[in-house]
């Protein structure tokens, strides 16, 4: 898919099925490159059924391929997600967790 990021790393945990849009590719390279670390995906596409297992909102932007709940490793994820909405202050989705950061394309500013 990218030079950093395969297909398989954004694979649903259920049926194997994958998406990834190119935005959220982009953005995900930008995040390595910026780090200098790896990116790990924690999770990708969801299928609906996976989506609803997983405890997922059911609008939950994985679903379409737009999302991925990411590690950097060596790296806080508050760090992440500061660079995250320092860059991108007036679009997309960014959560913040103790152990990983969500990042979704969508086209409004969300953040929790």
């Amino acid at each position: 898919m990218t030079k950093h990021f395969s297909r398989s790393e954004f694979s649903c945990k259920c049926c194997g099925k994958s998406k990834a849009s190119n935005e959220l590719l982009a953005v995900l390279e930008l995040v390595r490159s910026h780090f200098g670390e790896p990116v790990v995906i924690t999770s990708g596409y969801r299928c609906p059924e996976y989506n609803k297992a997983a405890g997922g909102a059911p609008n939950s932007k994985h679903l379409l391929g737009v999302a991925a709940d990411i590690h950097v490793e060596n790296t806080d994820s508050s760090k992440v997600y500061k660079f995250l909405n320092d860059i991108f202050p007036d679009v997309y989705g960014i959560g913040s967790y103790s152990d990983w950061t969500h990042i979704d394309v969508r086209k409004k500013k969300a953040r929790w």
